[in-house]
């Protein structure tokens, strides 16, 4: 098994269709990416939301806190820090329904949650952008992104984990060649790195066909 998890398994590492993945990778377990810390605090709800892409939130913290709901499309739409590419391929999958998972919690211990947000394609919940808002002066500023897919970030007991799929020439797209587990903590003004795990996985399973995403 690999992975972070149900939702970050999801994400990272689709096979040929979405509802496949979600079969397979919901028996992940997380403690085996995470070195040991348990379940995730906070993130989205449920394997809908990777489905059809759509903006389920799970939010922790005080109520008025938890009153506190954004527009994630919107948010990373209009932010300068993110990529023209993510920002051009960032489309509803069906509907009005984004491919966006979205996270509240207390990452930077500010006066208000702070925001997770995860873009991943439609075919497949490949996860090509991770991002973190803070709110400052009544305004939600990026204080974190990374744009390497396969990513995706959660939320874990007050630190933020971001999982980087790795994939050596040949790999199939479900099956990349080691995972890297990255924990970010924060100081007063940013995110600073305090751990990295680094996951080798077995090349004799597996099996198929599809490239591995293209990181450029």
């Amino acid at each position: 098994m690999r992975g972070l998890g149900a939702r970050a398994g999801t994400a990272l590492k689709a096979g040929s269709s979405a509802a496949a993945g979600l079969a397979a990778l919901g028996l992940f377990v997380t403690a085996c990416a995470t070195g040991g810390t348990g379940a995730r605090d906070e993130g989205p709800a449920g394997s809908d939301a990777v489905a059809k892409g759509s903006i389920k939130p799970v939010v922790s913290g005080s109520p008025s806190q938890a009153a506190r709901r954004v527009d994630a499309v919107k948010l990373v739409k209009n932010d300068p820090a993110v990529s023209a590419a993510v920002k051009r391929d960032l489309k509803p999958c069906v509907a009005d329904e984004y491919p966006v998972d979205v996270s509240y919690g207390d990452l930077t211990g500010g006066a208000s949650n702070d925001i997770v947000v995860n873009v991943m394609t439609c075919a497949d919940a490949v996860g090509v952008g991770s991002y973190v808002y803070r709110q400052e002066n009544g305004r939600y500023e990026n204080v974190f992104k990374t744009e390497e897919p396969p990513v995706y970030a959660e939320i874990d007991r007050g630190d933020l984990v971001v999982t980087q799929q790795l994939y050596e020439k040949g790999d199939p797209v479900s099956y990349p060649s080691s995972e890297e587990v990255i924990t970010y903590r924060w100081t007063s003004t940013r995110f600073v790195e305090q751990s990295r795990i680094h996951n080798d996985y077995s090349n004799a399973v597996g099996g198929s066909s599809s490239p591995a995403p293209d990181a450029n």
